[in-house]
């Protein structure tokens, strides 16, 4: 004879829980629960982005004693629940958190209906007087698994990449795990925002897997036999002899670098996973990230190889010191400061130098953001080599430029100049910029100077800059921004630790700046996007 089945019983609590996420789950349309959860996107973002998702259901983790009989228990309480499933992601995330108590312990999933829409119950049976009661305390507490879910109905895989970059980089959002479900052929990828709230992305069919985090966190860790390995490439040349006969073997380019066979096709096959080179036949070739490293060629980023491989690299051992005392670790590393120990050092002096013009792409746009034509004289306040003096000069044959620099920079700056068939108008003067500049310039150009130093010191510049100018007179200040909302993906952010390590310096948001720049007499304007993540900031001398 066969018994009736004993419904599970549901503790009051959880069956709350269920019902309230029914009626949120039964208001709310797509773009309330967006604007609900993702605030940092604009409204044009996030009718975009209702476009191609729909808000499909919301989810909460029960505790029944038992899953046997859990779909009579919810009918009798009113609810209308579908079939009972298993649920391999959530049972997974569980045991990371709990370890072994929850183990092999079954997970299941069932959706109630609430209006359109329903609520995904997963359910993880509790007996009475278990250790899994402590895990049902803390998970109610936490909430950890009540999410809302957001469906796409998009084929192939441009969409979804679309979708997951403008919630990641836009809305804030952080990855959060998922995976493959068989049993509905979607892909789910779970996202945190800002407030530790979570929702899911319901992709359709298989898509790409998700990063385990471990091998994330494995990854970012080796960051650093990056480096050495791309600084290697950079001494060893590589990308000039590959230039010069593409399609070398590793004992052809191990004869011309002077290095061990074996030894080097093992750092060619790094360089090939890291997308700097290319491999066919045991074969090699330059792919357009590893060309940056040629030497002699416009904006060649050789130089900031062997410069972030050498001494920055060196120093930045030392961060947790940086972020302790909140003092630069190149001094304690070196016994000087930066900017003293490269000036005492003219070969170390020149490749700063060298890998400050590498970056001189940033800069090109310059010269036609901002109108010249009533401007006849431009002062360059540490313009290192002249690279933005020259392209002005160049482009704008009416101007006469000053370069203010320290004396072991000139004589590079004067050959630079002069091979740009510029220098006949541009006068050299040696000096510190902390003390004094030129007087008599219609525009002053800070590039890449002020994120060097700390708020006191840049207001003394900003201030010697301003004793030197006549109302009305213009300052141009070059420099990368830290982005907004904070956690917004930036070269800037990396650069910002990067000044803190190495000269004790630091990367702004334009905010920052443009309070440094009216309490140092100017008048902020503009500010325009430039390559690299750079950006150019307008301000004029006030009166008085």
């Amino acid at each position: 004879m066969n018994l009736p089945v004993a419904p599970a019983r549901l503790p009051a609590a959880d069956l709350d829980r269920v019902r309230r996420a029914a009626a949120r789950a039964a208001a709310q349309d797509t773009d309330a629960a967006l604007a609900d959860l993702l605030p940092d996107l604009t409204d044009a973002e996030r009718a975009d982005l209702a476009r191609h998702v729909v808000f499909d259901h919301t989810a909460v983790l029960v505790f029944p004693d038992s899953l046997d009989g859990l779909c009579e228990e919810l009918r009798r309480c009113g609810l209308r629940p579908g079939p009972v499933t298993p649920s391999v992601i959530v049972r997974e995330r569980l045991e990371r958190r709990y370890g072994a108590v929850v183990h092999d312990v079954p997970v299941a999933i069932t959706h109630v209906t609430a209006g359109e829409r329903s609520v995904e119950v997963f359910a993880l049976p509790v007996p009475p007087d278990s250790p899994l009661q402590a895990v049902a305390a803390d998970e109610r507490a936490a909430e950890h698994e009540a999410h809302h879910a957001f469906a796409t109905t998009a084929p192939g895989q441009v969409v979804p990449a679309g979708l997951r970059a403008l919630l990641q980089e836009r809305g804030g959002a952080v990855p959060d795990g998922g995976g493959y479900n068989g049993h509905e052929n979607v892909t789910v990828l779970y996202y945190r925002t800002r407030a530790h709230r979570r929702f899911e992305l319901r992709l359709p069919g298989r898509q790409d897997p998700l990063p385990d985090p471990a091998s994330a966190l494995l990854t970012t860790l080796t960051g650093a036999w990056a480096t050495q390995a791309v600084a290697t490439m950079a001494e060893l040349r590589l990308a000039d002899h590959l230039a010069a006969k593409p399609g070398l073997g590793a004992d052809p380019l191990a004869d011309l670098t002077g290095t061990d066979p074996d030894a080097l096709r093992r750092l060619l096959r790094y360089l090939t996973v890291l997308g700097l080179l290319s491999c066919a036949d045991g074969t090699y070739h330059v792919t357009a990230v590893g060309e940056r490293l040629r030497t002699a060629t416009e904006f060649s980023l050789h130089p900031l190889a062997l410069l972030y491989g050498g001494p920055f690299y060196d120093s930045f051992a030392g961060l947790t010191h940086a972020v302790r005392t909140g003092q630069d670790t190149f001094t304690l590393r070196y016994g000087q400061h930066h900017f003293d120990h490269f000036a005492d050092r003219p070969a170390l002096d020149a490749l700063f130098h060298r890998a400050m013009a590498a970056s001189a792409e940033m800069i090109t746009p310059v010269p036609h953001l901002v109108d010249f034509s009533t401007a006849r004289r431009v002062v360059d306040v540490g313009g290192g080599k002249g690279a933005l003096l020259g392209r002005l000069l160049s482009a704008h044959p009416h101007l006469e430029g000053v370069l203010l620099e320290r004396p072991t920079a000139l004589e590079a700056a004067r050959a630079e100049l002069a091979a740009a068939g510029v220098g006949a108008r541009c006068s050299f003067v040696a000096g510190d910029f902390t003390a004094a500049v030129p007087e008599g310039g219609d525009v002053y150009l800070l590039s890449r100077i002020l994120h060097d130093w700390d708020d006191d010191r840049c207001l003394t510049i900003l201030a010697t800059c301003a004793a030197a100018m006549r109302p009305g007179a213009r300052l141009l200040v070059v420099e990368r921004l830290l982005p907004l909302p904070e956690g917004t993906p930036s070269p800037a952010v990396a650069w910002d630790v990067h000044m803190l390590c190495n000269v004790g310096g630091r990367e702004r948001h334009e905010s920052h700046y443009r309070a440094l720049l009216t309490r140092a007499g100017f008048t902020p304007g503009a500010c325009r996007a430039l390559p690299l993540s750079g950006f150019l900031i307008e301000a004029v001398r006030a009166e008085g």
